[in-house]
């Protein structure tokens, strides 16, 4: 007759607790990247037929299920390419990131007809990708703008090295030659990654006063900005047009008189005094200041209903 099995005793059960996972609070750090590997591997890799298959059905169908099975599976290769930049000041999953957008760019413009692996074809749109992103966020200046700039990036330093251990001097000349460019632009690129961005609203240094002082208002100039003086420029051309508008409505022969001989006199001519003013029309000094005060007044007045900004072109009254 067979016998059951002995029960261990309740003490035992108590003395082995489930396994949990550690909690946040617990002592096991949480790894991003080591979780996002594992969550990579879950994606197999793919046989040549199989990548071949999946990317003439995408080309000719534009199935996502397919884009989807290569981008997966391709996933390792960006972490592999990543690496090789590890030693710039970015996190890699920022690099897995960049990369992996040159990933799907690559599966996107894949022609599988050319006999050309995925692999080989995408490792060029995901170095692009990362290379790209590390000269755009290097510094909030950027080092480099142009193809040729970015290549000499990350070509310069290589060089340099690859010289010294050889016990080469490395003169911007013999880089120049060996990277097939100008020495003007090594000295340019060798200039910009040996200086740091400097703040224009820090304070500028030196003595007790200059410490208060910016570095932009140390070295702003007297002139106007641009858009300050396209407004000058914009409003000085609306008050002209203004006052030829004026001009063509007044009607009293004094007043036009006063207005283009005294007040606005044209081509640089020297304007009237009020004495002349009255001889020309046999009135006294006095009356034809009054004329002009009126007149004056009307045209302040018109003007600072049509001009919001007038009262900052003109002194006060």
């Amino acid at each position: 007759m067979a016998t059951s099995p002995e029960k261990p005793p309740a003490a035992a059960k108590r003395s082995l607790p489930a396994p949990r996972r550690p909690s946040g609070g617990g002592l096991v750090r949480y790894d991003p990247l080591r979780a996002y590997m594992a969550e990579v591997s879950r994606h197999p890799l793919l046989s040549r037929d199989e990548e071949h298959a999946l990317a003439v059905q995408y080309r000719e169908t534009g199935d996502v299920a397919a884009a989807y099975k290569l981008v997966a599976s391709n996933l390792r290769l960006v972490v592999k390419i990543a690496h090789e930049y590890r030693r710039s000041a970015f996190s890699l999953l920022d690099l897995v990131q960049e990369g992996n957008i040159g990933l799907m760019q690559a599966v996107k413009k894949y022609d599988p007809l050319k006999g050309v692996k995925l692999s080989s074809y995408a490792a060029w749109w995901i170095r692009a990708y990362i290379i790209r992103f590390i000269m755009d966020n290097w510094r909030m200046v950027k080092l480099g703008t142009t193809q040729a700039q970015r290549k000499l990036f990350f070509n310069l330093a290589k060089e340099r090295e690859k010289l010294l251990a050889r016990g080469i001097d490395p003169t911007p000349q013999l880089l120049a030659k060996n990277l097939r460019v100008d020495a003007s632009d090594i000295e340019e690129m060798t200039a910009r990654m040996g200086s740091d961005d400097l703040s224009l609203d820090a304070p500028a240094g030196g003595s007790e006063d200059a410490a208060r002082q910016t570095r932009l208002e140390r070295y702003a100039g007297d002139e106007p900005g641009a858009d300050e003086a396209l407004g000058d420029e914009e409003l000085k051309r609306l008050f002209r047009e203004k006052l030829d508008s004026f001009a063509r409505s007044l009607t009293d022969e004094k007043e036009r008189f006063i207005f283009e001989r005294r007040l606005l006199p044209r081509d640089g001519a020297e304007p009237l005094t009020l004495q002349q003013v009255g001889d020309h029309f046999k009135l006294t000094r006095e009356r034809a200041r009054q004329i002009e005060a009126k007149l004056v007044k009307r045209l302040r007045d018109e003007l600072r209903d049509e001009i919001p900004d007038f009262e900052l072109m003109t002194p006060p009254e």
